[in-house]
């Protein structure tokens, strides 16, 4: 009997085993697949079963999370949702995430290995860690001066600290209430109907998923060549630039749309932005050293993110010399975000080097401390120190006494080039105007905000668009909130 007793024993110690076994199959080594089944909706519930992490600006959270007691219990929710859309994205139980919602997902909904004090445990329990803070490097009151400034229009607002690459304001606009995407009912599929069927594409964000033409703007580039490649030695030189001037190859005839662009100086030619000087300067720098120059700038990085990914700003490397003359003032195939003029404009305020922007200023545990800081970023130099000095002044005088002048403000250096940036079959659309800048204070060492400014609809005449009338007031708004700060 007591040996029948002990096999049952053996036998009940194996099935046990088998279990365990089996237990721990199906819930280490299968879970991957089960998670990914659609049928399964237990991730889903997990994953909305608590709060998730918020993001944060300048002090305070500009989101949350609301209890609505369903299976897919808390729905995010947002504060002055479409001032901050381009930043934060939408986070919806329907149709995912984006920007910084879908970048920084791990940290926001607890899934961050980093989070969870006991990795191993937690694999195997498939428990979830609370979610943690993504405090980014905007500051409010310049991106509210952004969002204000374009208002009932359609374009984009970049701004930069040059010497950090800090990220100080980033709008679009039209931009969208993320709120009503939350949920997963019938509002949430309306609220996602309306917006991706709207012709103005309020989700679209133009601080850096849209490329435009950059115009004038790219002149600051054009003259950045030329100066470190020695073509150019003296700003205040004639420059033997016919007006109109003749593009090589063909009889196209390129104007001006101001006057006395006959034989201007670079440093004439830069404030009244004459077409024809730029044109055949880029012509004489060459297409291997104009190319060279836009890639140092960040023209034809595809891989920059901030941490979301950012369009490719293009300048093109096949180009004839007719092609090189366009793309030397901005057309052509020379394409850029608002994100990388402000890089420009930054390049310039800081002494020629270039620090890729970045929107994460650290993350933070559930309880405050710090799990990531975003840490120093890599320099570039875009281009010679003495360069950007001479350019630093040519931008002042574009503000002092050229289309530039509604960007001035009393007390501090301001330095700034306009842009009117033709597009469309035949150039038939409403030109995009444009406008790129710097800010230093009085009593600041070095310049602290950078802004690249586009409109899509300026309100002006065809002929009246420009980015001096129409984008430089919005660029001044958003210096002058930088500059009043602490």
């Amino acid at each position: 009997m007591t040996r029948h007793i002990r096999h049952a024993q053996y036998f009940c110690a194996l099935l046990l085993v088998a279990l365990l076994v089996n237990a721990a199959r199906v819930q280490v080594v299968q879970a991957p697949s089960y998670d990914r089944n659609p049928a399964n909706r237990r991730p889903d519930i997990a994953r909305y079963e608590q709060p998730r992490g918020d993001i944060w600006v300048g002090g305070r959270p500009v989101t949350g999370s609301r209890d609505t007691r369903e299976h897919l219990r808390y729905e995010r929710t947002y504060k002055d949702g479409p001032m901050y859309a381009p930043v934060t994205g939408f986070a919806s139980q329907l149709y995912g995430t984006t920007l910084l919602e879908s970048s920084e997902d791990g940290v926001l909904s607890g899934a961050d290995p980093m989070l969870a004090p006991f990795p191993l445990w937690n694999d195997f329990t498939r428990a979830r860690n609370a979610g943690g803070d993504v405090v980014t490097t905007l500051h409010p009151a310049a991106q509210e001066a952004a969002y204000r400034g374009l208002s009932g229009h359609k374009g984009a607002v970049a701004a930069l600290e040059p010497s950090t690459g800090r990220i100080l304001a980033l709008v679009s606009a039209p931009s969208y209430d993320p709120q009503p995407l939350s949920g997963n009912g019938s509002a949430a599929a309306r609220a996602w109907r309306r917006l991706t069927a709207d012709k103005d594409k309020p989700m679209l964000n133009r601080a850096v998923r849209q490329t435009y033409p950059p115009g004038s703007t790219f002149k600051v580039v054009t003259a950045a060549a030329a100066l470190d490649s020695g073509v150019v030695t003296d700003l205040d030189a004639p420059t033997d630039s016919p007006a109109p001037y003749r593009l090589p190859g063909t009889r196209t005839r390129l104007t001006n749309a101001s006057k006395g662009c006959a034989d201007a100086s670079v440093r004439e030619a830069f404030t009244f932005s004459c077409n024809t000087v730029f044109a055949k300067l880029g012509v004489e720098v060459g297409a291997a050293d104009m190319t060279a120059s836009a890639q140092a700038f960040g023209f034809n990085n595809g891989e920059l993110r901030v941490p979301f990914p950012v369009a490719r700003s293009t300048f093109d490397t096949t180009l004839d010399e007719a092609q090189l003359a366009l793309s030397s003032i901005g057309q052509y195939n020379t394409r850029a975000t608002p994100l990388q003029m402000a890089m420009v404009a930054a390049a310039v305020a800081n002494g020629g080097q270039v620090r890729d922007p970045y929107l994460v200023e650290r993350t933070t545990r559930p309880g405050g401390s710090t799990l990531a800081a975003a840490g120093s970023r890599p320099i570039r130099q875009a281009m010679y120190p003495s360069t950007a000095g001479l350019l630093r002044a040519m931008m002042r005088d574009v503000v002092e006494y050229g289309g530039g002048r509604k960007a001035a403000i009393r007390g501090a250096q301001v330095g700034g080039k306009t842009g009117t940036a033709q597009h469309g079959l035949g150039n038939s659309g409403i030109p995009y105007a444009w406008f790129i800048s710097w800010a230093q204070g009085e009593g600041d060492l070095v310049p602290r905000v950078a802004v690249a400014v586009v409109m899509e609809d300026a309100e002006a005449k065809r002929g009246d668009i420009s980015g001096g009338g129409d984008a430089a007031p919005i660029a001044r708004a958003v210096m002058e909130a930088v500059l009043k700060s602490p």
